[in-house]
């Protein structure tokens, strides 16, 4: 089968920044399957009385069908392009919320939930893969970009989608925003492309030394066999753990904050707390990916994580403490989810440092399933709260994750990568000339440190 590496890079759309810009597109696109979910709880709840647990435990269907099958999505990417990936991923959601639209029984909703996260989790691998490939010396930046529109992707949505429900009831909302989500991401799929063997080279050309000459492409084998791998999966379900539960609960921690419907008036604006904080939230959500990127390539990974990490502990504290102030909702969960959403740019962009451009999309893929296993903790904060009658026990969990998470980024993270770097710096210099050692210690150094 002809592979996208093969196509020529003489059509227009066949450059780094438009093709970046169509996975963005493609990521608003389906932002809403996880993002959006928030404001479907309640109403479906009212509808047929089955529990919020038994509900969300569809959002954890989704999550978990999203993150778990990337890697092999990643590697059909690698193979055959992103083009096929895409365009059907797009026909999946469309399906999916066409099914919620019309489901009337807990299997029902979640054989729908598992289909959306097949088709979601295509299209994410596939673009955040191919901005790694693209970009291959900016991927925290590419990577953040492209995350930002899943991110923020539902920013534009929340309210049409919150007074679609309310006018014309949950289920014509998510048949309607299916079929139109659906629809653009299979168009704008028509378009995606691998970059080019020549374009792949002359991007080689702009990394200088040894970097250019001894790059470490680790096969997903190899991958899954470093330690400093586990490392990265275990910081990345700590942190999505808490940012999950959030994005899943906060319609209900709202309602039983009292903070439904209450008005707050911010930046000129005034509307109900919960759609306040949604829109806000997605705003952020969707900044922070490229600013923490950008930030990472210039100060290094690690030491990005610890600031945001710590960011986000300190956070989820604040809202635990004050969340039942209105303005401080708002406030707090817009702080909350900016400290979270950089765990999108970062951790793929620290995948693709340290194990190479080759096998981008898959190894970012199984690094990716970090959120499906930390999806498995949403619904019982479900089932804590209803236990303690409050939110302050999940709130602390979130929280005490969050600081180890960056704990770890400086003291374990941070010397296992230089480790690994110098490791494989190593064995290349035992073919190369005695000339090229420095350099490509240098570079495995720099490597290691996240620049």
């Amino acid at each position: 089968m002809k592979t996208e590496h093969q196509e020529g890079p003489s059509s227009w759309y066949a450059s780094p920044w438009v093709q970046l810009v169509f996975g963005v597109v493609c990521m608003a696109m389906i932002a809403n399957m996880q993002y959006g979910w928030t404001l479907f709880v309640n109403p479906i709840d009212e509808k047929y009385h089955w529990g919020r647990a038994a509900i969300q435990v569809a959002f954890t269907i989704f999550v978990v069908t999203e993150t778990w099958l990337v890697p092999i999505e990643g590697y059909l990417v690698d193979k055959y392009g992103p083009k096929p990936v895409v365009v059907g991923g797009g026909l999946l959601c469309a399906v999916a919320w066409v099914l919620n639209s019309m489901a009337s029984s807990l299997p029902l909703l979640y054989i729908a939930a598992a289909i959306g996260g097949i088709g979601a989790g295509a299209v994410y691998g596939t673009c955040v893969g191919n901005a790694l490939k693209w970009f291959p010396t900016r991927r925290g930046l590419a990577a953040g970009i492209t995350a930002a529109g899943f991110g923020a992707g539902s920013a534009a949505t929340v309210v049409p989608i919150a007074n679609m429900i309310k006018s014309s009831g949950y289920e014509a909302t998510f048949l309607w925003f299916g079929l139109g989500q659906g629809i653009v991401v299979f168009l704008l799929g028509m378009f995606l492309l691998a970059p080019s063997a020549s374009l792949l080279a002359s991007a080689k050309n702009a990394v200088t030394g040894a970097a250019k000459r001894f790059v470490h492409n680790a096969t997903p084998r190899q991958v899954v066999s470093a330690p400093v791998f586990w490392v990265m999966y275990l910081m990345f379900v700590m942190m999505a753990a808490g940012g999950l539960m959030a994005t899943a609960q906060l319609g209900p921690i709202a309602k039983d904050f009292g903070l439904h419907d209450s008005p707050v008036s911010l930046l000129g604006l005034t509307l109900p707390a919960l759609t306040f904080a949604l829109t806000i939230d997605r705003v952020l959500n969707g900044l922070t990916r490229p600013f923490f990127g950008w930030i990472s390539d210039r100060i290094g990974r690690e030491n990005t994580m610890f600031i945001a990490f710590a960011i986000e502990a300190v956070g989820i504290l604040a809202l635990s403490k004050f969340g039942q102030s209105p303005v401080a909702f708002v406030v707090l969960t817009g702080i909350v989810f900016f400290a979270w959403g950089e765990i999108y740019s970062l951790f793929p962009a620290t995948c693709g440092d340290t194990f190479g451009p080759k096998f981008a999309a898959t190894n970012a893929g199984l690094l990716y399933t970090a959120k499906g296993t930390a999806a498995l903790l949403v619904p019982f904060t479900s089932i804590v709260t209803a236990m303690t009658g409050s939110w302050h026990a999940v709130f602390m969990l979130a929280s005490g994750m969050a600081a180890i998470a960056a704990l770890l980024a400086l003291f374990v993270l941070k010397p296992m990568r230089r480790a690994y770097a110098l490791q494989h710096s190593e064995a290349s210099m035992e073919t190369a000339p005695y000339a090229g050692a420095t350099r490509i210690s240098d570079s495995a150094r720099i490597s290691a440190e996240g620049g």
